[in-house]
């Protein structure tokens, strides 16, 4: 068990608390709904000792019951990790950014695919900087970085999609992450093209029905 501050600032204060790490880190990630508070107190400063006043807790968080704060400094709050935990962190990003090109990416001069030993050394060696988000989100980014190292290439599929007006509000976060242009017609309704890893094909149609009740119609255009 390996004990950390979870800590908030709120109205100008500060609070924390002392809890498990990695239950603390399921708690915020919505694994799990429990959570136990050390010492069963919240401070102002761990380090010092002080207490919060119940006033300040009252005032910030509309209570001074100690579970219920606890877990909205988890929830919306930091939690300080360890090395050992960051360096873990980072290595299941790296395998999944790896996972995601071996099955994605080529050599554009040889047509082949590149082994994932060579993609994690190019990773290792851009010193790209692998967010907490969607692979594919932001694998725009990963390949700028990466291809000063290695000759890299994404398989796409060009996909021309037209959404209805009421729909467009609901699914224009999803396209705008593939976007190449788009026109918004007189109608309210929106008409994009948007350009996927082929890989992540079916995934992407899934969403996209699933965001639009089927309401949205696409054309391929990866062959024009």
């Amino acid at each position: 068990m390996t004990t950390t501050t979870a800590r908030i600032k709120k109205g100008g204060l500060h609070f924390e608390i002392l809890v498990d790490l990695e239950e603390a880190l399921k708690f915020k990630k919505g694994e799990s709904q429990y959570l136990t508070v050390e010492g069963d107190r919240i401070f102002e400063d761990i380090k010092k000792g002080n207490v919060a006043a119940k006033n300040d807790l009252e005032v910030a968080f509309g209570t001074s019951d100690v579970d219920s704060i606890a877990k909205e400094i988890v929830r919306h709050g930091e939690i300080q990790t360890d090395q050992a935990h960051r360096d873990e962190e980072k290595d299941k990003k790296i395998k999944q950014v790896v996972d995601f090109l071996s099955k994605n990416a080529i050599d554009p001069k040889s047509g082949n695919p590149i082994t994932p030993e060579r993609l994690r050394s190019a990773l290792e060696e851009s010193k790209v900087n692998i967010k907490n988000a969607p692979i594919d989100t932001q694998i725009k980014d990963i390949l700028d970085k990466i291809s000063s190292i290695i000759p890299i290439k994404i398989e796409t599929k060009k996909i021309k999609i037209t959404v209805p007006a009421i729909q467009t509000g609901k699914v224009y976060g999803l396209l705008t992450q593939y976007k190449e242009k788009e026109n918004w017609l007189n109608d309210g309704s929106l008409e994009i093209v948007v350009s996927i890893p082929a890989g992540i094909t079916l995934e992407f149609y899934d969403k996209l029905n699933s965001m639009t009740h089927g309401s949205a119609l696409t054309e391929d255009l990866t062959q024009e």
